[in-house]
């Protein structure tokens, strides 16, 4: 695999800026259109795009984690000190969700329900999921050792992440952890208040299963004979992508149930079949797009994007569904809608060139006032 110049990797950061950009979409569309347009073919497949932000972002961090994982094995850490590095680091991804979900609270205040401030968005996920891989690193490093940890524990990542899928039609129907007060019941079906699991959400259930994979993927993509092969690990990854997703759409075509509730777009392990392998064939385009297309000609948008995702996550939400949204909510047509998509994206962009100069800034001034 090949690092970038500020040693990160340019398809991770390719693929995050995408993810970002097809939830600005998503979000947009679905606050500003009203009327007719909500019925159209257009906003439809607005909102089928607008299933794999999330999935994109959970995959990713699994990704990342493989390499800090990896990196600190290569150093000599105790499965202990990997833990504890790891953990800490989603502790800080989930304290920021909750420090997020508070300033939006205050922001909309008198109008917002209190338990708003209890709502399980997907940044709470991402930490709750990075701490979860964590426990299962320690567990699985602390009885493996050398080339075959590597494998065994992204062996126990694919298996935890199917068996989060395969266990989430069930929790969120006949297994309900109803005696839970419902800000943690939520956590894991994502009921929060409404008495019933709510798809607008993101639980553990089935969420972190996505985060689980970009792990077991990660590893994989770092393994002696994935390094060796190069380019053609992340072809045959892509490959690998597509026998979910056929698989999926067999098992679906099947008259045959094995939950007594089928839900496709919100709990089906079908359906998280089929993204898992949308991911891995997304994985691979991108990573050939950078490698030999034009994904790092110059200025990148995307690249740029995804190096400031955490922030431009942070600050669009208010100007789309916020109190200060550009546009009426429910009430204008694509044609208008469009148009502000644009003025929320162009900021954006901007905001994490701001960020990158003022970050790379700060480390120089950092730096002198050190020596």
């Amino acid at each position: 695999m090949t690092a970038s110049a500020s040693a990160r990797l340019a398809y991770i950061d390719w693929m995050r800026g995408l993810a970002c950009v097809l939830m600005f979409q998503t979000h947009c569309y679905d606050s500003w259109l009203g009327g007719d347009a909500r019925k159209s073919t257009f906003f439809m497949w607005s909102q089928l795009g607008g299933t794999l932000p999330a999935p994109l972002f959970l995959f990713l961090a699994g990704i990342s984690f493989a390499l800090v994982v990896d990196k600190l094995r290569q150093k000599g850490v105790s499965a202990s000190q990997v833990a504890r590095t790891t953990i800490r680091r989603g502790a800080e991804i989930f304290g920021l969700g909750l420090l997020f979900r508070l300033q939006e609270f205050l922001i909309a205040w008198g109008w917002a329900p209190r338990s708003d401030l209890f709502r399980v968005d997907v940044l709470n996920t991402i930490g709750l999921s990075m701490m979860l891989m964590g426990v299962v690193c320690w567990m699985v490093l602390r009885f493996n050792s050398g080339p075959r940890a590597r494998f065994a524990l992204g062996m126990t990542a694919a298996g935890a992440g199917m068996s989060i899928s395969l266990l989430t039609p069930l929790l969120w129907t006949s297994w309900r952890l109803r005696w839970l007060p419902w800000p943690l019941e939520s956590y894991i079906t994502g009921v929060h208040n409404l008495g019933e699991p709510q798809a607008w959400l993101f639980p553990i259930f089935p969420w972190a299963g996505f985060a689980f994979v970009g792990l077991a993927a990660g590893l994989f993509l770092l393994s002696d004979g994935a390094r060796k092969r190069g380019a053609a690990s992340f072809v045959l990854a892509g490959a690998g992508g597509v026998g979910p997703i056929y698989l999926a759409r067999w098992l679906d075509a099947r008259s045959q149930r094995l939950y007594a509730s089928y839900d496709f777009w919100h709990t089906s392990p079908n359906f998280f079949l089929i993204r898992v392998g949308m991911l891995l064939i997304i994985l691979a385009v991108v990573y050939l797009w950078c490698r030999w297309g034009a994904g790092q000609w110059g200025f990148s948008p995307f690249i740029q994007l995804g190096q400031a995702s955490l922030l431009v996550y942070w600050v669009h939400i208010e100007f789309v569904y916020g109190r200060f949204s550009i546009l009426p909510k429910r009430t204008v047509g694509i044609r208008a809608a469009s148009v502000g998509l644009l003025v929320i994206v162009l900021p954006m962009v901007l905001l994490s060139v701001f960020r990158a100069r003022f970050k790379g800034r700060g480390a120089r001034v950092w730096s002198h006032s050190r020596s």
